[in-house]
Parts: C-alpha cells; sequence; structure tokens
C-alpha cells in the first residue's frame, strides 16, 4: 500500500526546524510493508494545506499529516481538514479528560487555548494522544485513510508506534513484504561502480532493485526487496547479495545499515582495537563524529587538534625540519601527525588531516580544498591527497568523511589500502 507523507509548518520550509518526522516515518512504514512512495512539505496556509491534502488523498490509499495541531493562531491544520472534508467541529470530553489528566500530572495550569485543542472534526475518529495534548484524528473517505497527528516528533512517533501502525496494518494486512540490506564498498567511483555492476543490474529480479548512495571516500548500496512473499523476499535477498559481494570481494567494508562512525565503532570493538585523531583543517569535526555514537568511550582514547605547527611538532613529534621543507600540507607531515598521535595517545590507529579548509590561504600548488588525510594502525600508514571544494564548510565535511573510510578501509582489508 502506498502513502503519503506531508508535513505542515512555516518553520520547515525556512530551515529553522530540520524534518524529522518524514524520515522516521518511512523508515517504520517500509518496516510493516507500507511504501512510502511521495513526501511533501508545505506552509501554515489553508489554500497550501487543502491543495497538498486532495492531491495526496488522489495519489495513495494513505495519507499521514503532521503538524499545525497546536493552541495558536498559526495552527490551522484542523481547521482545513474540517473544510475538506465538510465538517464542523465538536466537543469531545474523551480529549478534554485527557488533556486534564497531562496537565495535572506536571502541575500546569490550563488555559483556554488549550482547552480548545479539545474541539475535533465531526468526520474523524479520535486517537487518544496519551503523550500530548493535540488529539490524532482518522479520516475516512472512498477507502482512503488519512491521519492528522501532531507535528512534535515524540508524539508523532508514541502515535504511529502505539496505534497508527497497529490500525494500518489491521485494516489493510500486509500484501508487500520489503527487505533491505546494505554494502559499504571502497575502491569505486560511483559511476565505475555503475559499470561494474551494470550486468549484475539487468539480472536482477523485476521486484528487486540496487540503490547507489556515495559517501566520502566510500559507496553504500542498498539492495531492496518488494515482494508478495516473506520467504520469497528472504531468498531472493540472500542470493542476490552473495552474489554481489562476491563481484566485489575485496572492496567490501561493511555490510550493515547505519553511519560511518558508527561502523568505525563496531570495526574497532570487533578487533579490541581504539583509536585517536590528530586534526588540523578538520578542527575536531572527525572526534566529534566518532563521540556522537553511544558508547565510542570503549573504543575512542582522544583526540589532539593541531593548528598550529607547534602543536604538530610539540605534541605529536612532527619534526621541525619536516615543516619546514614540505609545509604543514604534505605527505611527511599528515602521516606523522597519524603516528604521533598514536604514541602520544596510546592507542592503536588513528587518523590525521592536514589541509586548507578556506576560504583564503590556499597557493597555486596546493589551492583550497587540498586536503592530506593519512590513517596508521600500527606500523602501517595510508594517506592520499584530495582536492575538495573552494567551500570551507563542504572540505571540512569531506576531509572528516574521508578520513573515517580510510581507516575503515585499513581495518576491513588487513592494512591493504584500496588506491582510489
Amino acid at each position: 500500500m502506498d502513502v503519503h507523507i506531508i508535513t505542515i509548518g512555516d518553520e520547515l520550509l525556512i530551515g529553522q526546524v530540520v524534518d524529522t518526522n518524514s524520515a522516521w516515518m518511512g523508515q517504520q512504514l517500509e518496516n510493516e510493508g507500507f511504501r512510502a512512495t511521495w513526501r511533501t512539505t508545505v506552509g501554515d496556509t489553508e489554500r497550501d494545506i487543502l491543495e497538498a491534502v486532495d492531491a495526496a488523498m488522489q495519489r495513495a490509499g494513505i495519507v499521514l499529516l503532521t503538524g499545525g495541531l497546536g493552541p495558536t493562531k498559526d495552527d490551522i491544520t484542523r481547521k482545513a481538514l474540517c473544510r475538506y472534508f465538510g465538517c464542523g467541529l465538536h466537543f469531545s470530553q474523551e480529549v478534554y479528560d485527557n488533556i486534564t489528566g497531562l496537565f495535572h500530572t506536571s502541575g500546569r495550569a490550563m488555559n483556554h487555548l488549550t482547552r480548545d485543542q479539545a474541539m475535533v472534526p465531526d468526520a474523524c475518529t479520535v486517537i487518544r494522544n496519551r503523550v500530548g495534548t493535540a488529539p490524532c484524528t482518522w479520516f475516512e473517505r472512498e477507502g482512503n485513510v488519512l491521519v492528522s497527528m501532531p507535528g512534535v516528533p515524540h508524539e508523532m512517533k508514541w502515535l504511529m508506534t502505539h496505534e497508527v501502525l497497529p490500525r494500518l496494518k489491521k485494516r489493510y494486512g500486509q500484501d508487500t513484504y520489503i527487505r533491505h540490506r546494505t554494502t559499504w564498498v571502497s575502491g569505486y567511483t560511483e559511476s565505475a561502480l555503475a559499470i561494474a555492476l551494470s550486468a549484475f543490474e539487468e539480472a536482477l529480479p523485476p521486484f528487486m532493485k540496487l540503490a547507489y548512495l556515495p559517501e566520502p571516500g566510500l559507496i553504500r548500496l542498498r539492495l531492496s526487496a518488494y515482494a508478495g512473499d516473506e520467504r520469497q523476499a528472504e531468498k531472493a535477498m540472500d542470493e542476490q547479495r552473495e552474489k554481489l559481494h562476491r563481484l566485489l570481494e575485496g572492496h567490501i567494508l561493511a555490510g550493515e545499515e547505519g553511519t560511518l562512525e558508527e561502523r568505525i565503532g563496531e570495526a574497532l570493538l570487533s578487533r579490541n582495537l581504539c583509536m585517536g585523531t590528530a586534526e588540523s583543517c578538520t578542527g575536531g569535526r572527525i572526534a566529534a563524529m566518532i563521540t556522537s555514537v553511544p558508547g565510542s568511550s570503549r573504543y575512542f582514547t582522544g583526540g589532539i587538534v593541531s593548528y598550529d605547527n607547534e602543536v604538530k611538532h610539540r605534541l605529536l613529534g612532527v619534526p621541525e625540519e619536516t615543516l619546514r621543507r614540505y609545509g604543514a600540507v604534505s605527505k611527511p607531515v599528515v602521516e606523522q601527525m597519524a603516528s604521533g598521535a598514536i604514541r602520544a595517545l596510546g592507542c592503536d590507529c588513528a587518523v590525521a588531516t592536514s589541509g586548507i579548509a578556506g576560504p583564503d590561504g590556499g597557493t597555486a600548488e596546493k589551492p583550497v580544498g587540498t586536503v592530506w588525510i593519512a590513517a596508521a594502525w600500527k606500523e602501517k600508514v595510508v594517506s592520499g591527497c584530495y582536492h575538495f571544494s573552494a567551500l570551507r564548510e563542504t572540505n571540512i565535511t569531506r576531509a572528516s568523511g574521508t578520513a573515517l573510510s580510510m581507516l575503515l578501509d585499513l581495518l576491513a582489508n588487513d592494512c591493504r589500502y584500496l588506491e582510489k
């Protein structure tokens, strides 16, 4: 069954708030056999909401809507839905009791705006929101379903998990079984990998497809199966994934979903290793990525941000002569930074970066975006020179991701780095 997700709010359109609801909902829907095939974001304007709802109801059997249900004047979703379904509002004692209970528990005083949230559309079925004051409402028209939920993420997640998904599964059953498997690949550009896998893609069963998801220095391959039978989906996925791994033998880094920093953590824990960082142009970004993962204290010892050459020399042991002769942005310096981090931090492996993030500081020989990156494990040190862009944030982001992918590659291939 196809699903159209609509998120409502001016704050989403102007970038003041990032829409995380759609991504989470899409994942949960896929897990239960529903496909999110469209996604729309509109502002707090009744006309736009009505147009979006009408288009969605024509496209998909299920429409899931979040946002615009608060007590303030800019929250107009309820009004727009009443107009669309041709109904008025009535007072719901059930919703009111839920609101008063929540306010009593939290010790807050309820005002008239909050009380107004107990006014619900006549044409809906009310679903109790046990973690918030705005009710969830379920509408039906000509076999289609529209569910309106609060935009507050923790309220939407509770409703989806405990109410909406169970009701959708009961109503529609499960006619599609969806399986995804992700494989991390190194040593290819996206176009080169597409050429290498062209015959594999053409031979895939019609209910399967392959997606390319590039990361800095890596590519994630997502193999997806959409089958009417669970055993068929599992069997086909296992067979095709095995073929894929045989074709890419020596280039496979990991075979699960997740972020690059999570994959690094798993690789280190599985080998009982710890790591550190020596960063210049990335300014601690790599350390922040690693420590964003819960439990990273088990494998991350620390990092040194060596912006100044004196810090590279004094804390990381890079000889002054090497810095004078080659400059800070060079192969010898970045490799010695990585090795120096292992010594200084007492870790098993480390990554290092030194480059020109921009917007100024570049030369004809080393323009803005030039970054040397190294990874070290025991006595093995690998490195590469990269030319990213003229944009500072892009250079920092891509250098950080590339450094981690280099280390992951080093660990996964037994210290055998695949040259780009």
